[in-house]
């Protein structure tokens, strides 16, 4: 079974954040950390080259495959904000038609910029997510 190369590391997140070029991206960035360390009570930690996520949880699947993942997080892509919704989008509908300009991946939310969406939707829906995560996996 191949290992996950994606894990949490000892990166520095600031150093991180502090090289993206467009100070837009990297002031949105920083507005995510705000929110998602807020809902989750964790510190941001970086997870492999890009991606900055927070908090823990262990997941197994039916194949035997376990292993540990972030509760959320984002990662400041060429084209977009990729957000990290663990839990999917299927219980979030009616947050979703009232966010803004966004697409959605399976567990993915991918937004140009922060000035598209409406931040208190987008802050609820993160919230719910990680209270979803938190309790599937308590």
């Amino acid at each position: 079974m191949a290992e996950l190369k994606t894990k949490e590391n000892d990166q520095s997140v600031e150093t991180f954040l502090s090289s993206i070029e467009d100070a837009q991206k990297q002031q949105d960035c920083r507005t995510l950390i705000a929110i998602m360390q807020e809902a989750t009570g964790a510190a941001p930690r970086m997870w492999g080259e890009s991606i900055v996520g927070f908090g823990h949880y262990h997941y197994k699947y039916a194949s035997g495959r376990e292993g540990d993942w972030f509760l959320t997080g984002f990662a400041p892509r060429k084209q977009n904000l990729t957000l990290y919704i663990m839990a999917g989008f299927d219980n979030y509908e009616a947050l979703l038609s009232k966010l803004g300009k966004h697409s959605t991946g399976k567990s993915c939310l991918y937004v140009k910029r922060l000035a598209d969406v409406d931040m208190p939707v987008l802050t609820e829906l993160v919230v719910e997510s990680v209270a979803h995560m938190k309790a599937s996996n308590a």
